[in-house]
């Protein structure tokens, strides 16, 4: 019975009802020494990482990511990133709302046409320097 209220015990700090990530490596059942505390202090949380997996989950699209590493350097209309894209106006549009709930992208209306480009954050930022390095991929001057 004790045995039971231990293993209870351990999988109350392992899987608390508020999925939080232990803080301290005393609380973590093997203790060989690997995880340091400065790397478990600065852990990032779920909500920290969830828009960056959201941004690279779009971007893992080839069509995406063409798309949007054109808008890093240019705003565009619809209909212009379709021709560049060589593909339909529907299918890009659907792309770039991806894009846009990802918060790569952003949008603004110029008279009766929208035109897009990259989002002015950090993420968007990094990303594109990213791929550019990965795809070894030269920006334009």
């Amino acid at each position: 019975m004790e045995t039971d209220k231990i293993e209870e015990s351990k999988k109350e700090k392992q899987y608390p009802e508020t999925n939080s990530i232990k803080k301290s490596s005393s609380d973590l059942p093997h203790h060989h020494g690997n995880c340091k505390e400065e790397v478990l202090k600065d852990l990032p949380t779920e909500d920290m990482i969830q828009a960056v997996s959201e941004a690279m989950k779009q971007l893992g699209d080839p069509m995406r990511l063409r798309i949007f590493w054109l808008l890093c350097h240019a705003e565009e209309c619809v209909i212009n990133i379709a021709a560049i894209m060589d593909s339909s106006s529907p299918a890009v549009s659907h792309h770039l709302r991806l894009l846009k709930n990802a918060g790569l992208i952003v949008s603004e209306r110029h008279g009766k046409e929208m035109y897009y480009k990259a989002a002015d954050t950090e993420l968007a930022q990094k990303l594109h320097h990213v791929i550019e390095d990965i795809g070894r991929i030269s920006c334009p001057e």
